[in-house]
């Protein structure tokens, strides 16, 4: 699903179903996306945030799991707009580096049962393989915290971009 600028003032008139419908484009989790377009309208961007947030945080870890397997392995061909654009600074990743980046994510998902998931925007490949390799020695517990924590962030920057704000802090 591509994700296209709307608008809050658009976004808050969509039918309940079209809401839904663009907020997966977000987070392919839907009872986040039904969660967050209930709460409509949003006065500003920074209560669209704070639901998408309070959302995420009373998700399921079902849900958690759903929302991950919306996103692809860091290194591997990103699978939407959104990740082709989050993922950019891979480009220029070395075969060195891209290999134990392949390595990593397979050894983190032999570990902690789903994608490594990390908002990539902005980081280089020398910093997406130094967090991975970092996380692998997390507890499973601390991980989930972190995963969702890393939702938020992704979440943020897609609900800015859809909204036309993309710069917006």
């Amino acid at each position: 699903m591509t994700q296209t600028e709307i608008g809050l003032t658009a976004f808050d008139a969509l039918p309940e179903s079209a809401a839904v419908e663009t907020l997966l484009s977000c987070c392919s989790s839907p009872a986040w996306a039904a969660g967050v377009a209930a709460r409509r309208p949003y006065a500003d961007l920074e209560s669209l945030l704070s639901a998408a947030d309070a959302v995420l945080e009373a998700l399921t870890e079902a849900e958690i799991d759903r929302a991950l397997a919306g996103h692809p392995r860091i290194g591997e061909r990103p699978d939407s707009a959104n990740s082709a654009r989050e993922q950019a600074g891979m480009a220029t990743a070395d075969d060195v580096v891209r290999a134990a980046i392949a390595d990593g994510n397979r050894v983190y998902e032999q570990r902690f049962g789903h994608v490594y998931l990390v908002c990539a925007t902005g980081r280089t490949p020398a910093e997406l393989l130094s967090i991975l390799e970092s996380r692998l020695g997390n507890a499973a517990a601390d991980e989930r915290r972190i995963v969702r924590r890393e939702l938020v962030q992704i979440n943020r920057i897609r609900l800015r971009r859809m909204i036309g704000e993309e710069g917006a802090s």
